[in-house]
C-alpha cells in the first residue's frame, strides 16, 4: 500500500486518521501471516492503554523520578502520537466519526466552560 502522507507535512484530523488506517492495514498483513487473524477490538484496546500506561512512566521520566534510558522527549512524542494513531484505530474500528466527535465534544465543552466563566465572573 502506497503512502498519501508525507510523515513530516502538517496533517489535519481527516487525513491524520487516512495515514493511521494505511498504517493499520500493514499490521493487519502481519497479523495475518504470524497470527491468522487481526486483533480484535480487545486486542486493540490492550495495545492502546499499555501505551497510556508507557506515557505515565515517561510523564515521571520527564519530571526526573523516573530514570529511563534515550531522550524522554522523543519517547513522549512517539508515544504520543502512537495514541492518537490507537484512537483513530479503534474510532474506525467502532464505526465513530472522529473529526465530528472531536468538534462535537469540544463545541460542548466549551459552552459549559463559557458558560461556568459568565455564572462565576467577580
Amino acid at each position: 500500500m502506497a503512502s498519501t502522507a508525507d510523515s513530516t507535512s502538517p496533517v489535519n484530523l481527516d487525513s491524520a486518521q487516512d495515514r493511521a488506517l494505511e498504517v493499520r492495514a500493514l499490521y493487519e498483513i502481519l497479523e495475518q501471516r504470524f497470527n491468522g487473524k487481526v486483533w480484535s477490538l480487545h486486542e486493540l484496546m490492550l495495545g492502546f492503554t499499555n501505551d497510556v500506561g508507557i506515557i505515565g512512566r515517561l510523564i515521571l521520566a520527564h519530571d526526573g523520578t523516573w530514570d529511563i534510558d534515550g531522550d524522554v522527549d522523543d519517547q513522549l512524542k512517539h508515544k504520543l502520537a502512537e495514541c492518537l494513531w490507537w484512537i483513530f484505530v479503534l474510532s474506525d474500528r467502532l464505526d465513530i466519526d472522529m473529526t465530528q466527535a472531536f468538534a462535537s465534544t469540544m463545541d460542548s465543552i466549551d459552552a459549559g466552560l463559557q458558560t461556568t466563566i459568565a455564572a462565576t465572573a467577580v
